[in-house]
């Protein structure tokens, strides 16, 4: 982040002065003063909602408050954090927008609300011509959502007479009618005329719908897809078009598209970003269900091939063969017993094995975890489970090859691990914060807190701990570090946190100084492993962003899979394992 600035939603604010603002178009000084009070306050509804005629010159005033209010320096109390011009768009494609824009992985209106209620900061959107949008009535629910927060405003432009006008007017709101003589000053009109002699005050654009679309659902299909270039049965002519028209087509179709339609509505806003067909249609593939025309992987891998990665393997929500195994909060790699697994955990605190190579069921914990935030492996079948309330479990997924014989009589006191996994229950029983992150780390166990810091425990040896975040912990990762040729190791550590850094942390020294990678929205997960090549690190952004960086020559490849990746895993030979909501995929770097 540059010097002088401040996090704040919408990236970096400068702190020094704020710019100046100058003077609204055609002496709309009053309704100018009216917007800017309403922004500032505290008392005001939280739905302000711009009205009048055809021409009476919203979209102008609007626009003179959003390009303001989007500059950097703008006071916080102005500053517009999100806006999305509505014509053409519908609910979805208007909460993909915003999501991007506001660094939130949001895969429908509803998801966008739902991380919005999370994010307790200030955030003003502003919604141009609500009245052009292709879906006006989803979009009012929309709206109607959002300005349900209470730390959320949204100012909507609507033409007047319009049923959507009515019926974001009908609560409680702010209402400005520009076809009221109040909200402007003639005098300063007047003058503005006279300096823009040949100036319109603002047509507001091609008129929007003035009604509900009363054609069929087949003849709104059969009439987008006349008009579009693009084949919606074809994956290489959707992952080369306009991914907008793409999206808008596939929502109006009522056909399945061999899978498409699914596989793209899955994968949200992640297709329609810009890049190039292959990335699109890798992020296609690990969205498309085992239910899809059977040749469409085989396309989709052909368009993908000069993506940065291919894949592997991927479930999805709905497959059978194998199945799904549920949204994915937590992933480790199996060590040991666990060798060529992966242990994952689910929304609802259920602990699976899988088999790494195809995401086949290999076995489960005996008790769920309700809450699950993380797992950690440890090398002998057993598994810690943090839950929501900083507390750990341990279970046991495979059973370890204990001593037998005479060795089995004379061995009754508890194992290495036994005696870590005890030290580690108890440090934890004494820490002020509750634990927010967990990883094992051969003979010792990560964890992070509530207030930023990272503590490493080891059976017999005092913790170590160090303060590496502002703010909740939110993963941490490890990896044995070779550092003689006679095979010595150091543990090397990675974290992450809700304050938007990554930072790294050898135990036996300190910390550095400077994040390894910082941007404006939470980590959600990390991953690290030591391949031929060096250190490679993952990183599970909250905006939906994944991103491989190989430390020692700092190539980089990133995947956005449509949702937020909650939780990250390299294999033994250094794929990249990436869970979400939706999914579970198997990435190999090409």
């Amino acid at each position: 982040m540059p010097p002088g600035c401040r996090r704040e939603r919408g990236g970096c604010v400068n702190a020094g002065p704020a710019p100046h603002w100058s003077r609204p178009a055609a002496g709309r000084e009053p309704a100018a003063a009216a917007l800017l009070s309403w922004l500032g306050d505290p008392h005001a509804p939280n739905l302000a909602v711009l009205t009048g005629s055809a021409g009476s010159g919203k979209s102008k005033l609007l626009a003179w408050l959003i390009g303001h209010g989007t500059r950097p320096g703008t006071v916080a109390e102005r500053r517009v954090h999100g806006f999305v011009p509505l014509p053409g768009q519908s609910a979805t494609t208007a909460a993909w927008m915003l999501g991007d824009q506001l660094s939130i992985a949001a895969r429908s209106p509803g998801e966008l609300v739902a991380a919005l209620a999370a994010d307790p900061r200030r955030t003003v959107i502003a919604l141009p011509e609500l009245h052009g949008a292709e879906q006006p009535g989803p979009l009012v629910e929309l709206v109607l959502g959002m300005a349900s927060l209470e730390h959320v405003r949204v100012l909507v432009e609507v033409r007047s007479g319009t049923p959507w006008a009515q019926a974001l007017t009908a609560g409680a709101c702010a209402r400005m009618d520009l076809d009221e003589p109040r909200w402007t000053d003639e005098a300063r009109r007047a003058a503005w005329y006279a300096d823009h002699p040949d100036g319109p005050d603002d047509p507001d654009g091609p008129d929007g719908p003035d009604g509900p679309d009363d054609r069929t659902a087949p003849e709104q299909e059969q009439e987008q897809e006349q008009a579009a270039p693009f084949d919606l049965d074809d994956p290489a002519s959707v992952c080369a078009a306009d991914p907008w028209s793409v999206t808008t087509a596939y929502e109006r179709s009522a056909e399945g598209h061999g899978g498409l339609r699914a596989a793209w509505l899955r994968a949200g806003a992640a297709l329609t970003r810009e890049q190039p067909a292959a990335d699109r249609a890798l992020v296609l593939l690990a969205a498309l269900g085992d239910a899809a025309d059977p040749r469409l992987p085989g396309v989709l891998e052909a368009v993908a091939r000069d993506a940065d990665w291919s894949v592997v393997w991927h479930r999805v929500r709905g497959d059978v063969t194998p199945p799904w195994p549920g949204p994915v909060r937590s992933l480790a790699t199996g060590t040991g017993p666990l060798a060529g697994r992966l242990v994952v955990a689910d929304h609802q605190g259920t602990v699976r094995v899988l088999d790494a190579d195809g995401a086949r069921s290999a076995g489960r914990l005996p008790h769920s975890v309700p809450g699950t935030r993380a797992v950690a492996e440890h090398g002998d079948g057993a598994v810690s489970v943090l839950d929501e309330h900083g507390l750990l479990h341990t279970g046991r997924a495979a059973d370890a090859a204990g001593p037998k014989g005479l060795a089995a009589l004379l061995d009754d006191g508890p194992s290495a691990r036994e005696r870590l996994l005890e030290a580690v229950q108890e440090y934890v029983r004494r820490l002020p914060e509750p634990v927010t992150a967990l990883t094992g780390a051969g003979d010792r166990v990560v964890l992070g807190d509530a207030a930023g810091t990272v503590h490493v425990v080891a059976a017999g040896a005092a913790p170590r701990t160090a303060p590496l975040h502002t703010g909740r912990v939110t993963a941490v990762a490890g990896t044995a570090l070779p550092v003689s040729a006679a095979g010595d190791t150091v543990l090397l550590l990675y974290t992450g946190g809700a304050d938007g850094t990554v930072r790294a942390w050898a135990p036996h020294t300190g910390p550095l100084p400077e994040p390894v990678a910082a941007r404006d929205c939470a980590v959600n997960a990390v991953a690290v492993t030591t391949a031929a090549a060096g250190l490679v690190l993952a990183i599970a952004w909250a905006d939906g962003l994944v991103e491989q960086r190989a430390l020692d020559d700092d190539r980089l490849r990133t995947f956005r899979p449509g949702g937020q990746a909650h939780a990250l895993a390299f294999t033994a030979d250094g794929d990249l394992v990436v869970g979400t909501d939706e999914a579970i995929v198997r990435l190999r770097g090409r």
